[in-house]
């Protein structure tokens, strides 16, 4: 996106010093950052008018502002790169000085726009409502549609049997339904680690100001610009348990992304799982089809990869690399302020959207086109010499290993073994059932 020219340019001399200050990057603040710092601006000049410190007037005029910034209006305005200083500010003087020129006449960007606020505790807390409110609106509805997604071919592979394994060898068998259902369960268990995180993060620090003891803001200017935006929004948002707390640190966010990281190496299990039983066709294991999105290669005529379980596999390595990154930023946090809230942002907002795409796309592209491949499937289960298991309470663990060692080296199969050896066939009719091992309390 290039700068805007001269003449429609809203920022002041803070933003351009920034400008000149962190060429970085070339990436600037997260968007939703950027528009959250609108909409706390609207609702603190508001609430500033309320309480008597800012003329009526005046506080709609930079609320229309402000309510301009959030709806994506003006995201060319803030030019300041995402590496910048820690405490993001930066970022909030660009705001109030884009604020202050839409306002118009008499709005002073710091007076008026900025009135009851510091960088400190106002920027943090666009950081958090950016946070929650992508999660809530876009990441957890896409976790949903994945679950829902992956239960649903739980059920419709639920008799599907196929060789189990463990330690990537043969094992006894279960079903693919049984492994999809495990899968659902992963997503919906990453629904509930994230969904547990955002009270926390809805808990922001706004009404500290510079260091948390409230200077220069009105005592009820906080908790009535938080019920504002509550009510505009809908989101659970909230005084923080301690107000040095919500200062000094950014535990809560470092919190989420440790949610986010777990539900990432949840997709990539998963991706990898689906890469690996769609491997072949032939040399392969076959298990799975595939939906067929694109030519796999460039030279190999016919060639189908598994593009989407990949991406996937990616992006949980991205968001695995941003929590790393997050962790170091939180762990920064000195006396009475973490500056590496940028850092924390760029990243946070980041892996949401990566995880909130890779989870639609494994869902669309991916899992609700995939099919079974029965015949290989069977193939698997009748050929795993792990089903010897079952004959244990028959024949006793010693001579089901017998079988198995005299199975493996003539390459027969073990039914044909174990009758040779004299195991009786209604034992074998009775151990070997293969629906029955893989659900074996129905």
């Amino acid at each position: 996106m290039e700068a805007p020219t001269l003449t429609e340019q809203l920022w002041g001399g803070e933003t351009t010093k920034a400008v000149d200050n962190f060429p970085v990057s070339g990436e600037r603040v997260p968007v939703p950052v950027v528009r959250w710092l609108g909409r706390l601006k609207a609702a603190a000049a508001l609430v500033n008018a309320e309480v008597g410190g800012l003329d009526p007037a005046l506080a709609d005029r930079i609320a229309a502002a402000g309510d301009a910034v959030a709806a994506g209006e003006h995201d060319d305005q803030f030019p300041v790169d995402v590496f910048q200083t820690g405490s993001g500010t930066s970022s909030n003087m660009n705001a109030n000085e884009v604020l202050a020129n839409l306002a118009g006449d008499g709005a002073h960007a710091n007076d008026h726009v900025n009135m009851g606020q510091s960088s400190n505790d106002v920027f943090p807390s666009a950081v958090h409502l950016a946070a929650l409110g992508e999660v809530t609106h876009d990441l957890l509805p896409a976790m949903g549609g994945l679950e829902a997604a992956l239960e649903a071919k739980a059920k419709q592979f639920a008799d599907v049997v196929k060789a189990g394994r463990t330690h990537l060898m043969d094992a006894v068998p279960v079903t693919l339904g049984q492994e999809f259902g495990g899968y659902a369960a992963q997503v919906r268990l990453g629904v509930q680690r994230i969904e547990g995180t955002l009270r926390r993060v809805g808990q922001i620090p706004l009404g500290g100001t510079a260091t948390g003891t409230g200077l220069n803001t009105h005592p009820e200017f906080a908790a009535k610009v938080r019920e504002r935006l509550a009510a505009e929004t809908g989101l659970e948002i909230s005084a923080p348990l301690d107000p040095f707390e919500a200062q000094g640190n950014r535990d809560s966010l470092v919190e989420l992304s440790g949610a986010l990281k777990v539900y990432a190496v949840s997709l990539n299990k998963i991706a990898n799982d689906l890469a690996l039983m769609g491997s072949g066709p032939r040399a392969g294991l076959a298990e799975l089809r595939l939906p067929e999105l694109q030519k796999g290669s460039s030279i190999m005529p016919g060639k189908v990869n598994p593009v989407i379980p990949e991406v996937v596999i990616q992006v949980a390595a991205q968001v695995i690399g941003n929590d790393a990154a997050i962790t170091v930023a939180g762990s920064q946090g000195q006396f009475e302020l973490n500056v590496r809230v940028p850092l924390i942002a760029r990243n946070l907002l980041d892996s949401i959207k990566l995880l909130a795409s890779a989870s639609r796309l494994l869902n669309e592209k991916c899992v609700a086109d995939l099919e079974a491949n029965e015949e290989m499937t069977e193939r698997h289960a009748e050929a795993t010499l792990a089903t010897a298991t079952a004959l244990n309470p028959h024949i006793g663990y010693d001579r089901a290993a017998d079988i198995v060692k005299a199975a493996a080296e003539s390459g027969r199969s073990l039914r044909e073994v174990a009758l040779e050896q004299g195991v009786e066939p209604s034992v074998l009719e009775e151990a070997l059932d293969h629906r029955r091992m893989a659900r074996p309390h129905e």
